[in-house]
């Protein structure tokens, strides 16, 4: 079942009943997707910027970034933030607010980048639609892919070290060192009013970027001719992997959504790989997505986690196609 499921009943009512706009047009396709996203994002953004301030209060959060950070884990933390990252069922635009709280919470980057490339990239739904079409050999395949580009390029990105292209307003988001409480004192009622003023102020430096992304993503949802991508991907040869992951850029989708596109790319004889590379890419390189990230992450930063990721699709598509 869809956990969105009354948004979208939302959308859909307030897109062609009270707006009266006719349904399968161009302008009511993107009207509709962009009230159902706005909606789902603004919502997961207060409940997961509110359930990661209440986490720092009354979670010792600095013992969990210590045992990632100091003991030996030989890869099971970026491990661990993968199948978290597959398990949530999340687009890119919306495991930001997710993201957004790992690093408030102090979780290593790299990590936290393990969960926000995999994150868009597996879904539940997203493996059921891909047994069902490509069955279970091609599905675990798929599945391991992702996790890998999430585990190789959270590890590229941690190695790096480039906490210092964070916007620093993420970071300056904790308990100061004289403010510590012994909150399991103080009743949850007077402490929530100042958990609600954090997580809230955090909301309001992003929400404009958000706002932009999801409208540019639904122009494009709305507009995009059907089968504007199966005419250049047919016979582009060699450079059919770096082409389907630069025209996927401007999409915006889940994997989910986007899974319909790749069964008829394949089927009208593009490569495996191509047509994969073609769909992780319009989830986990979505230009919305690059929107919202600007107001947390510095250009250094952000264009480095889109070259490391793009890197690892492209790299997929061709194993994919050499294989299979």
């Amino acid at each position: 079942m869809n956990i969105f499921y009354f948004l979208e009943v939302v959308s859909n009512w307030l897109t062609f009943s009270i707006f009266n706009i006719e349904q399968n047009s161009y302008l009511g396709n993107s009207i509709q997707f962009f009230i159902y996203d706005i909606l789902k994002i603004f919502l997961l953004m207060v409940v997961i910027t509110h359930f990661m301030s209440i986490l720092r209060y009354y979670l010792p959060i600095e013992k969990l970034r210590d045992f990632l950070v100091k003991r030996k884990l030989y890869g099971l933390d970026y491990f661990f933030a993968t199948i978290f990252g597959a398990i949530t069922p999340f687009c890119s635009c919306s495991s930001i607010p997710l993201f957004i709280g790992f690093l408030e919470a102090r979780i290593p980057l790299g990590v936290t980048f393990a969960f926000m490339i995999t994150s868009p990239l597996i879904n539940e739904v997203a493996v059921a639609l891909f047994l069902n079409s490509f069955g279970w050999q091609i599905t675990l395949l798929y599945a391991i892919a992702g996790i890998l580009i999430g585990m190789i390029g959270g590890f590229i990105l941690g190695k790096l070290k480039m906490e210092k292209y964070v916007e620093d307003f993420v970071w300056k988001v904790k308990v100061k060192n004289g403010e510590k409480k012994d909150f399991n004192k103080v009743s949850f009622l007077k402490v929530f009013p100042q958990i609600s003023r954090e997580a809230f102020q955090i909301i309001r430096k992003i929400a404009i970027y958000i706002i932009i992304g999801v409208g540019l993503g639904a122009i494009i949802h709305g507009y995009v001719p059907e089968g504007f991508f199966e005419r250049y991907l047919e016979n582009s040869g060699f450079w059919s992997v770096p082409l389907a992951t630069i025209l996927a850029v401007p999409m915006y989708s889940n994997a989910s959504g986007v899974i319909p596109i790749i069964e008829s790319l394949v089927v009208k004889g593009v490569p495996f790989g191509t047509a994969l590379a073609f769909m992780m890419a319009v989830v986990g390189l979505s230009l919305p997505e690059a929107l919202i990230l600007k107001k947390v992450l510095k250009w250094q930063l952000l264009v480095t986690f889109f070259g490391v990721v793009t890197m690892g699709i492209i790299l997929i598509g061709y194993i994919f196609n050499l294989f299979l």
